[in-house]
């Protein structure tokens, strides 16, 4: 199975990751992808971009880059139990993709516990596309009310690449959520979550693992770019011009 997108990646706007979106865009292109989304953290990161960064993708034109597609967007942290998201709702809507995602460092509610209903409430916001590595233990859900709940609400489950290396103790709750998907016909994508272009489009482990529990590559939203590109175009009533 070849991934032709990598629609979560980082560029250096963020202290912690290390290369430049033209270098991303080499990279991409080097590989063989046909399109990478660009998507970093919300400004309540302590390293993150400015708001303006956000606000202003417009300067980056043509959106073909090295003959690679790019998307523009962010991966916006969840603050709290009621799926609220640290950039404001006009800016949301105007992203190209929308990753939610839960980092300790961004959000309110406590390690342990259930935390079922945050990720009911991020989906209930139509602007979100993607919910992104939330297979950390930390952060337990009723992964049998979220998944089909993903599935009605159009929104992707991400297996996340960079999981498989820097968060191990994320490994079995990965797969079980992906035998869910599997299980309720809910879609994922495939990314690297790359902080270095090193990282662009290098999925192995989360491929072997889709691999292995049998999971249908037609639910694979970002297999290549045709198909990514209709799943935002009809679920954002939008056209993307590149």
């Amino acid at each position: 199975m070849k991934i032709l997108t990598d629609i979560h990646t980082h560029t250096n706007a963020s202290a912690h990751a290390y290369s430049s979106l033209y270098e991303n865009m080499c990279a991409a292109r080097d590989r063989g992808l046909e399109l990478i989304a660009m998507t970093n953290h919300g400004p309540s990161m302590p390293d993150s971009p400015h708001l303006w960064h956000f606000l202003y993708f417009k300067a980056i034109t043509p959106r073909t880059i090295e003959g690679v597609r790019l998307l523009c967007g962010t991966e916006a942290n969840v603050v709290n139990k009621d799926g609220e998201l640290d950039l404001p709702p006009s800016v949301i809507a105007g992203m190209d993709i929308v990753i939610a995602s839960i980092h300790n460092v961004t959000y309110s509610e406590e390690v342990g516990g259930d935390h079922t209903e945050t990720w009911m409430n991020v989906m209930d916001n139509p602007h979100v596309d993607v919910l992104g590595h939330c297979g950390s233990p930390d952060y337990p859900f009723d992964i049998d009310r979220v998944i089909p709940y993903a599935k009605e609400k159009n929104v992707c489950i991400e297996i996340n690449n960079h999981s498989f290396l820097s968060r191990p103790q994320n490994i079995d709750r990965c797969r079980e959520i992906a035998v869910a998907c599997k299980k309720y016909g809910a879609s994922v994508v495939v990314n690297s979550d790359a902080h270095f272009m090193g990282e662009i489009g290098i999925v192995p482990r989360a491929v072997e693992m889709l691999e292995k529990v049998g999971f249908p590559e037609e639910r694979i939203m970002n297999l290549n770019a045709e198909r990514f590109i209709k799943y935002l175009s009809e679920k954002k009533n939008k056209v993307f011009e590149f």
